[in-house]
């Protein structure tokens, strides 16, 4: 679709089609939804509204009632719950486009109930566990659900976990890696490794197999990596007491790496524009460093213009290139 926008957009321009016949060319290229496109959209957005309240709808029972169920209904319940989520996958795999949405929603709330259940079972028996490691089981044990749906929602659930995990577990014993990893800086070092080695496996995977094909996912991971780098770069500007950071040397070789893969492997504007905003958020911090340490208040004007002169510059950039990818 985006592409018969562009082409649509392009014939306007160059004045292939009258402007008097601009609505009909509209009307004929497929870009407004049909009533068919729109009933299918309310369809499946009722199937995953519906699927997300019956999970927490089971959630919110156990907790609300909590005094007056017995242990046994309580695992009961929830148990029942997991089994039929699981009986409705069964039935309705392999039976078509419509079965396989309903499938895939059904192993959805089956993974989310088994979150019910890992945290159901750690407040009855009170195991004392670390909360990263209710969601590295959580984690493990739905992983050969994901490798049997091959659904690319599901896979980034899984990629939550982890992150969830990682970041917990890091922030807890972040002491054990020496004084190079110490508290938050832990966790964003494990963060942007976990979600740079997806990105990288997601993207050589999805030139192999279709249902990783979905760009929506490829964008949270580059978010997962770029954020955490980012704010690992700001924490060495703002510290004053630290040396040599490895930040220093990670960060222009992933703007480096961003670059090549995203402007000539496969060129996607929307990488390209979060490397530009990493970027300017970095100079930015940098200069107001500076002026923090001079006390000036004519800094905060000088970083406005800074500001404004590296969004501009972005923007032409980044139009440039979005003309040569429509080109």
């Amino acid at each position: 679709m985006a592409s018969t926008r562009r082409e649509l957009a392009a014939l306007i321009e160059q004045g292939a089609i009258p402007p008097g016949q601009v609505g009909q060319a509209v009307a004929l290229s497929g870009l407004h939804p049909s009533g068919r496109a729109w009933g299918l959209f309310v369809d499946r957005l009722l199937l995953w509204l519906g699927t997300l309240a019956l999970v927490f709808a089971v959630m919110f029972l156990v907790a609300y009632n909590w005094s007056e169920m017995p242990r046994w209904l309580r695992f009961g319940l929830v148990q029942v719950a997991l089994v039929a989520a699981i009986a409705v996958y069964c039935w309705a795999e392999g039976r078509g486009v419509v079965k396989r949405m309903v499938a895939r929603a059904a192993l959805t709330a089956a993974t989310l109930l088994l979150g019910v259940l890992l945290a159901l079972f750690g407040q009855v028996y009170q195991t004392g566990a670390d909360p990263w490691q209710l969601f590295c089981i959580w984690a493990l044990l739905m992983l050969p659900w994901a490798l049997v749906a091959r659904f690319d929602a599901l896979w980034v659930l899984w990629l939550g976990l982890l992150n969830l995990s990682v970041a917990l577990y890091f922030r807890t014993w972040s002491g054990a890696f020496g004084p190079f990893f110490i508290g938050d800086a832990a966790a964003l070092w494990g963060l942007f490794v976990l979600n740079t080695s997806a990105l990288v496996v997601w993207e050589l995977g999805a030139r192999r197999w279709r249902w990783l094909s979905a760009g929506w996912a490829t964008c949270l991971l580059a978010l997962g990596s770029g954020v955490p780098v980012t704010l690992l770069v700001l924490a060495w500007l703002f510290d004053e007491r630290s040396g040599f950071s490895a930040a220093a040397l990670v960060y222009p070789a992933w703007l480096a790496v961003l670059y090549v893969v995203y402007r000539y492997w496969r060129a996607d504007l929307f990488m390209l524009a979060g490397g530009c905003l990493s970027v300017i958020v970095v100079v930015t911090a940098w200069i107001g460093r500076y002026f923090m340490r001079q006390g000036d208040p004519g800094g905060l004007l000088v970083l406005a213009m800074a500001v404004l002169g590296m969004g501009a510059m972005a923007v032409i950039w980044l139009k440039r290139l979005h003309r040569e990818m429509s080109a």
